[in-house]
């Protein structure tokens, strides 16, 4: 903790680059099927209103947010709210991240518990990815220069409350894939499938998973190495 640790990069590295490559193909696949309009002529917005109507879901507004690639959909409020690269656009990439949001919508909407329980833990992990780097370090610290075993209880409480945003990280996978199958199942319905439009939505779902995945396998290694790191302290004691 105290100087630059190679074997850090032995555990999250790999999945470092896997978050690189994911990152890549999300750019790329929103950034070719963003030049191709969908089928149906319709606006991100309003795949989004019709998805939603569909399911019965008038009381769920749609709205737009600021910022690329910010969409979103709040249970709180029961609101959908799609970037301005969304909102207005009518390509298929649009399409697809409209109907993966509204995807969200139908969780909501049925009581899917992993949406749910991650909408729960929301604040926790929120104020976990910040909190407990700040709250590891002062242990090892504590443990380093002072000697002082109550820096390990320290070291351990940060690493614990890591713990909850890796479990927000790993129920997050699959209620994002959850989503988007959900939105290609009523897709499956509507002009926006057809005339290659299907393959684009799918490509494009499909690399937004990847990141995911990614930023899952990411915060476990991180996890396990800070295990590793307060055994390899509580042994040398």
């Amino acid at each position: 903790m105290l100087h630059f640790d190679w074997s850090y990069f032995i555990y999250v590295g790999p999945f470092m680059l896997l978050s690189l490559w994911a990152s890549w193909q999300v750019k790329r696949a929103f950034s070719k099927w963003d030049q191709v309009p969908n089928s149906s002529g319709y606006s991100g917005a309003d795949i989004a209103r019709k998805i939603l109507d569909s399911q019965g879901l008038f009381n769920v507004k749609v709205e737009r947010v600021a910022g690329q690639l910010t969409d979103h959909y709040d249970p709180g409020s029961k609101t959908l709210r799609l970037s301005d690269a969304t909102h207005d656009s009518r390509s298929v990439a649009a399409a697809g991240v409209a109907a993966h949001e509204a995807g969200h919508a139908i969780q909501d909407q049925v009581k899917y518990p992993m949406l749910a329980f991650r909408s729960a833990i929301v604040p926790l992990a929120g104020f976990g990815s910040t909190a407990s780097w700040i709250i590891i370090t002062a242990g090892f610290l504590m443990m380093s220069f002072l000697k002082s075993t109550f820096g390990y209880y320290i070291a351990v409480g940060g690493v614990a409350l890591f713990a909850v945003v890796v479990l927000f990280q790993l129920v997050t996978v699959p209620v994002e894939i959850d989503a988007s199958n959900r939105a290609k199942k009523v897709l499956q319905g509507m002009a926006i499938t057809q005339t290659g439009s299907g393959t684009g939505v799918n490509e494009v779902l499909n690399a937004a998973a990847w990141t995911y995945v990614a930023a899952a396998g990411t915060a476990i290694a991180t996890l396990l190495y800070y295990a590793i790191q307060l055994a390899g302290f509580r042994s040398r004691d």
